[in-house]
């Protein structure tokens, strides 16, 4: 017998979750139900295709081989209905989006409203997750879109470039580099640099940024997100990179804290929208894409990417 798409979603929520009663509760399914189903699947390959035991579940080496496979099929199933959607009006219809946390709570809320104005028959459902997590999603056909900052590896998937966002350095009140009108990354050697925790990967971003080597910095602390970091550079912990977007966005409130441009080499990460690479809402993407970099444009003056 052929597997379901059901028991594909099974399995790639058990090596996802790596816990049989947390993937049936993202699958909304009791846990015996779950078990069923993979064990069904195991007995229809005739493989086994996660090893068990009281403590953990692992994937085996050719549930591993599945596992991409059972990815790309369901992506592929996805791709059947919105081949019926793309059909529809421009931005019609259901589109669920995926954005990082170091993107969302910025550019998102107040650019929504307008969104809705413009295509009001767009029902625009948003999932804020890490890039890992959001890949992995739209490599299974549980996000559409996702909205992210690059380089970043997505094989297999259309990314459209959107916008520019450059790195500012944040100061504490009274610290020397307040002499300065701009700064260069060199400027940053010896210094508390305060960045987010593994699994950002806008901390990948800002050390590949600062263009020094790692016995030249000192990476005093690891935050769970930028309003954090922020909080610490007011209690004098160190210095920070944050992005223009968030900037703009207002993120420092009535914080009385001091930015610096930095001049010389390009200190920027590119944001942009990725997509798979066989999903036939392409034009209807491309328009979404287009309508952002406009968006970013005329409010936050943010460097479109054509």
């Amino acid at each position: 017998m052929i597997p379901t798409f059901k028991q594909l979603r099974y399995l790639c929520a058990v090596a996802e979750h790596q816990h049989f009663s947390k993937a049936a509760e993202a699958c909304h399914v009791s846990q015996s139900t779950l078990s069923s189903g993979i064990q069904e699947l195991e007995s229809q390959l005739g493989v086994m295709v996660f090893e068990r035991n009281k403590k953990s579940v692992l994937i085996t080496p050719v549930g591993e081989k599945l596992l991409a496979q059972a990815r790309i099929l369901l992506g592929n199933a996805e791709d059947l209905v919105a081949l019926a959607q793309a059909s529809h009006e421009t931005l019609s219809g259901d589109v669920r989006l995926g954005v990082i946390p170091t993107i969302g709570p910025f550019l998102l809320p107040q650019m929504l409203s307008d969104l809705r104005n413009s295509y009001d028959q767009l029902k625009l459902f948003l999932k804020e997750d890490l890039s890992a997590e959001l890949f992995l999603k739209l490599q299974q056909g549980e996000l559409d879109l996702i909205l992210m900052a690059f380089p970043y590896p997505t094989p297999e998937m259309h990314v459209e470039p959107l916008f520019s966002d450059e790195f500012v350095l944040l100061l504490p009140q009274h610290h020397p580099l307040q002499k300065l009108k701009h700064v260069r990354q060199q400027n940053l050697r010896g210094e508390k640099l305060l960045l987010l925790e593994e699994g950002h990967c806008l901390r990948d971003h800002a050390l590949e940024a600062c263009k020094l080597e790692p016995t030249q910095m000192d990476v005093a602390y690891q935050g769970t997100s930028l309003l954090t970091l922020v909080q610490m550079v007011a209690n004098g912990l160190g210095v920070t990179l944050l992005p223009d977007l968030a900037i703009k966005a207002d993120i420092l409130g009535f914080a009385n804290l001091e930015t610096r441009q930095f001049t010389g080499e390009k200190v920027a990460r590119e944001i942009g929208l990725a997509w798979r690479s066989s999903d036939p809402r392409r034009d209807d993407y491309l328009v979404f894409a287009e309508f952002i970099r406009t968006w970013v444009e005329k409010n936050f003056q943010l460097k479109a990417i054509r």
